[in-house]
C-alpha cells in the first residue's frame, strides 16, 4: 500500500476513535446531570406598605427581610398599584445612593434606590421614590430581577394627610388611573388607563358629567369621586 494512502486510512481510523470518545464522554456528562436536581429560583416579590413606610422582601410567599423605608410626600406621593421591575443600576445617579430599581409606573420615572440623606428613611420625603439605606438597598439589589413583582399598598389619595384631591387636566397618579379605570368600566373612556389625565380622559369625564346631571367642569372632585364609588 502506498505509504501516503496508509497514513490517510491511519488518520480517519484516529479521527473516527476521537469522535466516539467525544459521543461518549457527551452521554456521561448527560447522565451525570440528570442525577443532580434542577436549580430553581426562589419566586421573590416585593411589598411595599406607604402608611407603616415599610418594603417587604417576600421569597415563596413568606416574608424574609423587612426594611424601613422613605416615601412620597403629600405633594409628591409614591405610586400605588402592581408594577415589575424593568431596571437595575449601580451608581445610577448623584443623590439615588449606589443602587437603583426602577419601576414600570406608566405615569412617570419612579424606582427603589439608596440615599444620601440616610435621616430621611422613615418618612414621607422624596418625590415619589421608595429611599433605603444604601447598605440595605445594596442587599436588596441582589435578590431581584428584571420582571420582579413590586405590589404598593397606601391611602387612596397618596397621603395619609389628603382627604381627596381635585384632579384636573395634567394630573398624574394612581387616583388617574383609578378614574380613567371607573369611566372604562362604564363605557365613558376608551383609551389607555396610563394614569395620566390627558384630554381624552377630559372629554370622557364631561360626558360622564352630563349623563350624571354634574356640573360640566371636567374635573374630578369630590362629588365625582362619590358617584364613581371610589369614596364614599
Amino acid at each position: 500500500m502506498n505509504f501516503n494512502v496508509l497514513e490517510i486510512v491511519i488518520r480517519k481510523q484516529k479521527d473516527k476513535v476521537n469522535r466516539m470518545k467525544w459521543l461518549l464522554n457527551i452521554a456521561l456528562a448527560s447522565m451525570l446531570l440528570a442525577t443532580f436536581p434542577s436549580v430553581t429560583h426562589a419566586d421573590t416579590e416585593i411589598h411595599i406598605n406607604l402608611w407603616k413606610r415599610k418594603l417587604q422582601l417576600l421569597e415563596d410567599g413568606k416574608v424574609v427581610k423587612t426594611y424601613n423605608i422613605g416615601v412620597g410626600t403629600k405633594d409628591t406621593p409614591s405610586p400605588m398599584g402592581i408594577f415589575n421591575i424593568v431596571d437595575k443600576r449601580k451608581n445610577w445617579y448623584d443623590g439615588f445612593g449606589s443602587r437603583w430599581m426602577e419601576l414600570s409606573v406608566p405615569w412617570g420615572t419612579f424606582g427603589i434606590h439608596g440615599t444620601n440623606k440616610p435621616y430621611s428613611i422613615g418618612g414621607f420625603v422624596s418625590e415619589g421614590c421608595i429611599r433605603m439605606y444604601d447598605h440595605q438597598v445594596e442587599e436588596l439589589y441582589e435578590h431581584v430581577r428584571i420582571g420582579t413583582k413590586v405590589t404598593i399598598d397606601g391611602p387612596i389619595t397618596g397621603s395619609p394627610d389628603v382627604t381627596y384631591r381635585i384632579l384636573v387636566n395634567g394630573s398624574r397618579g394612581a387616583l388617574v388611573q383609578m378614574v380613567q379605570n371607573r369611566l372604562q368600566a362604564a363605557g365613558y373612556y376608551q383609551g389607555i388607563c396610563n394614569g395620566r389625565f390627558d384630554r381624552l380622559t377630559e372629554v370622557a369625564v364631561m360626558r360622564y358629567q352630563k349623563d350624571h346631571g354634574l356640573p360640566l367642569t371636567g374635573q374630578i372632585r369630590y362629588e365625582e369621586m362619590i358617584h364613581l364609588g371610589i369614596d364614599e
